[in-house]
């Protein structure tokens, strides 16, 4: 007999996630304002001139400053959007009963994890993506196994635009078009979310009044050392717009405070720079996508693998005939360029490839150390033990 959800306590999970969260702002907050010469001001706040900043009507000036204004929802001009209150991955956050349906524009990261989190409390979830692929900057199996796996759970429609949204009762209608047809597509909910990336703050902040660049993006210029084009103002984090993760960010921070501090400057080493994606199925990547490895090096260099769970004990024990992993590998050096997962605990499985390729470590050095057997760890092993010369 299957087992049933007869009821999903929404407004509880909501809190305990917001209790959690607020709970842990608030003793950051709490250390910030507790400080010993620390001068704690919060709100909007803006430069006025050089290592100038203007805050609550106050001027502050800074010999040394540290940009960390990190980055906003991009809300693409849709028609209509702007008469309707839609969701963003922020305000979402204070969502306090379940919406019975719901239409997510995007499809990257963010989209993603919302429509799975949605779907699974039940929601009636359609996911509109302008690129003909989900995550677009993962491998493209991986992408097309992820919509396979959500497509079960909800509608999604690819290389498809959102053109307009328009009240519709309670709710609200969007219309969108195919990319490749023209078709003209309408799709109704309850509420609408945008999901289709983000914006730099750099303009709330007018980094221009200190002299510091911004790229064609609008997002904050850094040299190697996460210095702005001003001398001694720093930018690290989703104001420079590079791998916007918070794990990232924290290495960075490290980095910076190093850079301010000493004369001998150190780099931020981005190649081992992970990240995951909390979807069902699981995805994790650290490193070159294939794509990426074909443009960089010699084809002839290269040695890709994958290798499904199945292949291991445990992976056939779960009866997962479709959760994968993959390599990409320098022939003659065993240096790992890239490895990607999509599947159950896949950003716990990729950590030991995430160490090797931090320390150097070739795919050698994975293979001397013992794996437990059975245990799905010992799909790295099978995708290494898969590797050939890609076509």
């Amino acid at each position: 007999m299957a087992a049933e959800i007869k009821r999903i306590d929404f407004n509880a999970i909501m809190e305990r996630m917001r209790t959690t969260v607020g709970g842990s702002v608030n003793r950051m907050r709490e250390g910030i304002a507790q400080s010993e010469d620390v001068d704690f001001y919060e709100g909007e706040a803006h430069f006025v001139k050089d290592y100038t900043l203007e805050a609550k009507g106050e001027q502050i000036k800074g010999k040394k400053i540290f940009i960390v204004t990190g980055a906003r929802p991009h809300i693409p001009p849709i028609k209509g959007i702007g008469e309707f209150p839609y969701l963003t991955n922020e305000s979402a956050l204070q969502l306090r009963e379940k919406p019975e349906s719901i239409i997510i524009v995007g499809g990257g990261y963010v989209a993603v994890e919302f429509a799975h989190f949605f779907s699974a409390a039940g929601v009636k979830v359609t996911l509109v993506q302008r690129n003909k692929r989900l995550v677009p900057e993962e491998e493209p199996e991986i992408s097309e196994l992820l919509k396979t796996k959500l497509n079960q759970r909800m509608t999604i429609h690819t290389n498809t635009e959102a053109t307009e949204v328009k009240k519709s009762g309670s709710g609200c209608t969007v219309t969108a078009k195919e990319r490749a047809t023209g078709r003209a597509l309408e799709m109704t909910a309850e509420k609408i979310m945008i999901a289709t990336g983000r914006t730099s703050n750099a303009d709330i902040l007018k980094v221009q009044n200190t002299g510091v660049a911004t790229d064609k993006r609008n997002y904050i210029k850094v040299d190697d050392y996460f210095e702005t084009s001003k001398k001694n103002i720093w930018a690290f984090g989703d104001a420079i717009g590079r791998k916007m993760f918070r794990h990232v960010a924290n290495r960075e921070a490290t980095i910076v405070w190093h850079n301010a501090a000493h004369k001998e400057k150190v780099k931020m080493d981005y190649r081992a720079a992970p990240h995951a994606v909390f979807t069902y199925p699981e995805i994790a990547s650290v490193g070159l996508t294939e794509e990426e490895a074909r443009k960089q090096h010699d084809l002839r260099d290269l040695l890709v693998g994958t290798a499904k769970y199945s292949e291991t004990a445990r992976g056939e024990a779960m009866m997962d005939e479709e959760s994968f992993a993959k390599a990409i590998v320098i022939k003659d050096s065993g240096k790992i360029l890239g490895f990607h997962i999509i599947g159950p605990y896949a950003s716990i499985l990729i950590q030991e490839v995430i160490t090797a390729m931090a320390n150097d470590l070739d795919m050698w050095s994975l293979a001397k150390a013992m794996h437990i057997h059975p245990a799905l760890p010992e799909v790295i092993l099978s995708t290494l033990g898969n590797l050939e010369e890609p076509e």
